[in-house]
């Protein structure tokens, strides 16, 4: 996995930064694999141990009304083949409502207990701000998942203060070292990932999930032409695709501590 945009612009440096350990929230089946799956298989393909965290069941999603009975099970079944594809897992549900998302007291303890738990170096979430170029990337369940684990991540994960029910679990404080944000506004975009070797992979697992497709040959186009203009944005050579994230350094040699 190789990272093309200037060491000065992302925080990150994939030569000097390792990662053994992920933990992707998403606010639906399917978030991830239309924001992020192309920079997992990457990852997962090094032998970065990768887990999803999905906030609602996708109860609201899809398209058929016949499917509306079995709608939860259908979607589960179909992001767990996805992230099969990519070398995932470990897949945890918060079983909040779809549609109904809010960055609760609920939703962050909840958020804490489960990076406590996994302690990652790098918790990869969705934008809590706005894209109002194409809002669809803005679901309200979207921006809420990343302004729950925004706030998760500082400063209650790690304050040992913060939800002490945790603590007197067995769940310790814990300083996470980055924040990767994905599907929020292009000009707070300040990573690249190459995944021209992992496209396949990509599309793969979004076409699994097939009760949320009613255009499969326009999503697909989308996505590549997508990844097309990443690459062009991040002066990878032409042909190339990639995935772009908001990447925040939230623990580092310099970081200083306090509340």
């Amino acid at each position: 996995m190789t990272d093309s945009l200037p060491k000065a612009q992302s925080p990150f440096n994939p030569e000097t930064h390792r990662v053994g350990r992920v933990l992707c929230f998403a606010a639906h089946p399917d978030d991830i694999d239309f924001g992020a799956a192309g920079t997992v298989a990457a990852w997962t393909a090094a032998g970065v141990e990768v887990s999803y965290c999905i906030m609602t069941d996708g109860d609201a999603g899809g398209f058929d009304p016949a499917h509306r009975a079995d709608i939860i099970a259908m979607r589960d079944a179909e992001q767990r083949r996805a992230a099969e594809l990519v070398g995932v897992s470990d897949i945890h549900y918060l079983h909040q409502r779809d549609g109904y998302l809010e960055p609760s007291h609920e939703v962050m303890r909840d958020v804490v207990r489960l990076i406590r738990k996994i302690r990652p170096d790098v918790v990869l979430a969705m934008h809590p701000e706005r894209n109002w170029q194409r809002i669809q990337k803005s679901h309200p369940d979207h921006l809420a998942v990343g302004e729950a684990v925004t706030r998760a991540v500082y400063p209650a994960l790690e304050n040992p203060f913060a939800y002490p029910e945790l603590a007197e679990a067995g769940l310790e404080a814990y300083k996470l070292p980055w924040l990767w944000l994905y599907a929020g506004p292009e000009e707070r975009e300040n990573h690249f990932v190459d995944v021209t070797g992992h496209v396949d992979a990509k599309l793969d697992a979004i076409h699994v999930h097939v009760s949320q497709h009613p255009d499969v040959a326009a999503m697909e186009a989308t996505v590549r032409h997508g990844m097309q203009v990443n690459a062009a944005r991040a002066g990878l050579p032409e042909g190339s695709s990639a995935e772009a994230f908001h990447v925040v350094a939230v623990n580092g040699p310099g970081t200083i501590a306090g509340f």
